[in-house]
């Protein structure tokens, strides 16, 4: 798994860590179908394994803190139940504490901080291999991977497994790239996000119905804006709305 936020879209940027910031941009699949058809045969239903995944039923706040100072991200599962499930799960499990920012890209403008690699919490492991790493499932010694889940503005259910170039699907995502909008990394398959996220440092429309957005910061972005890279994550914590959390048996 390539744990990394490779863009489509009209920038040339790719945060990855395994290559160049100037990297030709991910295609995308240019078949598209009609968007009532692309929502009704994405839904969760759909997508295999998705039962097995932690949900969030509603919001959750997560108090991430940096160098001693905090962020607060208000957690969005009621657009995105299966993305932020999984990130208020990891944060529940601790996944989070310790590891670091490997990739800040504020140059030639501000772009995104991106973290989560599980990789990053032993110091011995090369730089160069930072951005490759996923949660594994220690039930099941697996990597954990979550659908790309985007939901259209009005409406009902996100779309699961297609970006919305792929999906045909025209309208803006509910959840949008917004400065201090908390999303999930991935590599160029729409199904390969684990634990890596990253801040959107600045207003990032290209990459909606790209990447899915999960939650915004809600105090502390300036936190957010003074991140380096290699500043590690002191500690993540559930606040509020651990009770939404489903986990499967």
């Amino acid at each position: 798994m390539v744990g990394a936020l490779m863009l489509g879209g009209c920038s040339t940027q790719q945060v990855t860590s395994n290559s160049s910031p100037t990297s030709t941009v991910v295609e995308t699949s240019t078949t598209a179908t009609t968007e009532a058809t692309s929502v009704s045969e994405t839904t969760s239903d759909s997508v295999p394994g998705i039962k097995d995944l932690p949900r969030l039923e509603g919001k959750a706040t997560v108090v991430m803190t940096v160098k001693g100072s905090p962020i607060t991200i208000g957690v969005d599962g009621t657009n995105a139940p299966i993305t932020a499930g999984n990130f208020v799960d990891l944060v529940q499990k601790g996944v989070y504490d310790g590891l670091v920012f490997h990739r800040v890209v504020r140059e030639p403008q501000p772009f995104v901080a991106q973290g989560g690699d599980p990789q990053s919490k032993d110091p011995k492991v090369p730089v160069n291999r930072l951005g490759t790493g996923g949660y594994i499932d220690p039930k099941t010694g697996n990597e954990r991977y979550v659908p790309l889940e985007i939901k259209p503005k009005g409406e009902a259910n996100p779309i699961y497994s297609k970006t919305f170039e792929a999906a045909g699907v025209t309208k803006l995502p509910e959840l949008q790239h917004k400065q201090g909008a908390v999303a999930m990394a991935r590599s160029q398959q729409p199904d390969s996000a684990s634990s890596q996220f990253y801040f959107a440092l600045a207003d990032l429309g290209f990459l909606d119905g790209n990447y899915a957005v999960f939650g915004y910061v809600t105090q502390g972005f300036d936190v957010v804006n003074k991140i380096q890279q290699g500043d590690r994550i002191d500690s993540a914590k559930v606040t509020q709305g651990a009770e939404n959390l489903k986990t499967p048996r």
